[in-house]
């Protein structure tokens, strides 16, 4: 099966491991080609629907899935899927939120509003895409205004990892934040892939 035929799934480059390891599981490494965006769109959200834009417009006719949930668009991605039907995106505002799963997502929120959330991605970029990506290297002294309505940080964790949750300790204290952990692996990622996205890429598999 050459690539052109495959489904496609465009995906933020903060997903490459866990997307990695759900299609492996699924039995779908091969059968699927994945254009990942670069991570760096977390800080700069407006460049992620020109960027999908480009790859859904080359894409034929292949079946597509987009790897992100609304990612700070504020709904715009899902004005651009209006142009193609039958696309879909990971359900949800945020990685936060599919990873941990909504109801969990949801009951952390509601209990603590003032929750700053990590990854196992963004826990081990903290430096570059929090800290030094703000700004806070050069000028500690922003700590405050940037996370003063903030009261903890949450590691949902795809890995359990001493070492990255030793990582998010530290992130805790370099934001002045009280440090919470729950290991929710990667679950609700693989949960977010349509079941036909699926079916597709297993017959393919199977045709060839």
């Amino acid at each position: 099966m050459s690539a052109g035929e495959r489904p496609l799934i465009i995906a933020c480059g903060a997903l490459v491991s866990e997307l990695r390891e759900v299609l492996s599981r699924n039995g779908l490494s091969d059968a699927v080609e994945v254009r990942y965006l670069p991570a760096n769109l977390h800080n700069r959200p407006d460049g992620i629907v020109p960027a999908l834009r480009e790859h859904l417009d080359a894409r034929g006719s292949r079946t597509t899935f987009v790897g992100y949930a609304d990612c700070g668009t504020g709904g715009m991605i899902d004005v651009l899927l209006d142009e193609f039907p039958g696309v879909e995106r990971i359900a949800g505002a945020h990685c936060y939120e599919f990873f941990a799963g909504s109801v969990l997502f949801n009951k952390v929120q509601d209990a603590q509003p003032g929750t700053f959330y990590l990854t196992d991605f963004l826990t081990k970029h903290f430096r570059a895409l929090v800290w030094e990506g703000l700004g806070l290297d050069k000028h500690p002294q922003l700590r405050d205004t940037y996370f003063g309505n903030y009261t903890q940080l949450m590691y949902f964790s795809q890995k359990d990892d001493v070492a990255l949750i030793d990582q998010a300790k530290e992130a805790a204290e370099l934001l002045g934040l009280n440090f919470e952990h729950c290991h929710v692996g990667v679950q609700g990622l693989s949960s977010s892939i349509p079941v036909q996205f699926q079916s597709v890429a297993k017959r393919n598999v199977s045709i060839n």
